[in-house]
């Protein structure tokens, strides 16, 4: 099956994949755009899995303070060149991590940061376990291993410090 580049185009505005990827996702899914979307969805996650053990040295420091001042979060969000950390993507994954901080006031990064002793962590207590605030069928994790697979670099969320007012 042919796949016209008009469809390839729809693909890409949609999902950012990769032309030849797109083109892939088309053919198996014979066609069928959201049937495509989520073959890629399942390719940006399988190769997440991939890269996740790809060192992560370079990255930015990304800062928000909520309207009105009252609070504000830093965030440290890593990836492994500094080319990718400089993108529009990536800029836009630190800024709505950032903000999911501010809104949700997570204590740990991920389940692997929760002492020992603790067994009784609510899962919003945890950044990664989190729904989305802009898209509650997504969670963090899900929004890491998206920019994962869009922008092919490893990307770890590396520490937070959330400052309120009165707490």
């Amino acid at each position: 099956m042919t796949t016209s580049l008009e469809t390839i185009k729809a693909l890409r505005e949609r999902t950012s994949a990769g032309v030849m990827d797109c083109k892939r996702a088309l053919e198996e899914a014979n066609g069928d755009l959201d049937k495509a979307t989520e073959i890629l969805s399942r390719m940006g996650i399988a190769s997440a899995a991939k890269k996740s053990s790809r060192a992560t040295g370079e990255g930015s420091i990304e800062s928000y303070i909520h309207s009105g001042g009252r609070i504000g979060v830093l965030l440290e969000i890593n990836c492994e060149t500094d080319f990718v950390a400089r993108t529009d993507d990536f800029k836009e994954l630190a800024h709505d991590v950032a903000m999911q901080v501010a809104a949700m006031a997570p204590a740990f990064i991920d389940s692997d940061d929760i002492p020992e002793g603790e067994t009784d962590v609510p899962q919003e207590a945890v950044l990664m376990q989190q729904p989305f605030i802009k898209d509650p069928s997504k969670t963090i994790q899900d929004l890491v291993n998206e920019s994962i697979g869009k922008l092919g670099e490893n990307i770890k969320v590396r520490r937070f410090t959330r400052f309120a007012l009165g707490e």
